[in-house]
């Protein structure tokens, strides 16, 4: 076996540009300790914030007493507290880079004070209402109506968050198990099981909506390559193989699709789950992770185990599964003061 090449790591000098600073701690987050693409665009927004309010002072030289002017800074653009967390947790995680990197050799932002947070119960469906979202999509009004339930029923049927959903492929959904399976941060797999009515909905998506789907957005497109084609003055033959590259008659892997047969984005989820809640009465504030919120707390309610619902919501830790206790004890609580006599 020959011998594994040593690789010497390119140190950050002070001579570097301090904005060459932010792209290669970018670089570093994303290749080196491999976070997902919404943890690096989130650092990279919060430390462009920071750069902004930088402005000609040198990170160097910061001292704690700037540090914390750029704490009120925030709270004066009137971020929620969960915000300004982020904010400093990311300026924090920076500045320890920079340090490893020998950038610089005090790192004052470790001296920055911790917004405190109040525990928030997660919002979460009645059973009604989720019986209602789930059928709230119709053909009479909805055009992509099939599609669409089929996105309710697994936004609740497995309890993924947004980006697990759009980047499920064909491959990880197995009907002949009855499960499908989930890539959550850190690329952490897991398995869920599927319902009769998560399966239905796929079946009738899959067999036939997605395929009348790509088949219109492959029309579509040969129509549009040949008006660029009769523009130029060189129109193509039906049978050219010109017409329409591989790249647009493949079948995408993904499960859910756009209108125009491509990949699916988080933030059309985001606007599809709160278009069909708003139509049905529910909060404004309902959101993808509404229904994750839902398929957990509804889980414990039943009588499942805590270490399986954090099994089935991908949770590294079960602290971060016990907030739906509270949510459960929460009902609870409604019980024991509409029954007890001397509550």
């Amino acid at each position: 076996m020959p011998p594994r090449r040593k690789l010497t790591p390119r140190k950050i000098t002070l001579a570097t540009s301090e904005r060459q600073w932010l792209s290669n701690f970018l670089l570093y987050v994303a290749q080196e300790r491999q976070l997902s693409p919404n943890t690096c665009f989130a650092y990279r927004n919060d430390l462009i914030r920071f750069y902004r309010w930088l402005g000609a002072r040198s990170i160097p030289n910061l001292t704690i007493q700037e540090l914390s002017d750029f704490t009120e800074t925030l709270r004066d653009a009137e971020l929620s507290p969960a915000s300004i967390a982020r904010n400093l947790t990311s300026v924090r995680v920076f500045f320890r880079y920079l340090q490893g990197e020998g950038a610089i050799k005090k790192n004052v932002a470790e001296l920055l004070g911790s917004q405190k947070l109040w525990d928030r119960l997660p919002a979460v469906l009645t059973h009604n209402q989720i019986s209602k979202l789930l059928v709230e999509p119709q053909p009479e009004i909805d055009a992509m109506w099939i599609r669409d339930r089929a996105i309710l029923e697994f936004c609740y049927a497995t309890g993924c968050r947004a980006s697990e959903l759009v980047n499920m492929k064909k491959s990880d959904v197995r009907l002949d198990r009855r499960c499908c399976r989930c890539f959550g941060k850190g690329s952490k797999e897991r398995i869920v099981p599927l319902g009769d009515s998560a399966i239905v909905a796929y079946n009738a998506w899959m067999q036939t909506a997605r395929p009348e789907l790509l088949e219109a957005a492959r029309r579509r497109r040969l129509a549009e390559a040949r008006a660029r084609a009769a523009a130029s003055g060189a129109l193509p033959s039906p049978a050219s193989p010109a017409s329409a590259s591989p790249a647009e008659a493949c079948d995408p892997p993904y499960v859910f699709l756009s209108r125009t047969g491509r990949q699916m984005r988080r933030q059309a989820l985001w606007e599809l789950v709160k278009k069909y809640a708003l139509r049905v009465g529910a909060p404004a504030t309902i959101s993808p992770h509404s229904l994750r919120h839902s398929f957990a707390s509804h889980l414990l309610e039943g009588g499942a185990d805590l270490r399986q619902v954090q099994e089935l919501l991908g949770h590294e830790s079960i602290a971060t599964t016990q907030i739906y206790t509270h949510v459960d004890m929460t009902r609870l609580r409604d019980v024991y003061k509409k029954n007890h006599p001397r509550s």
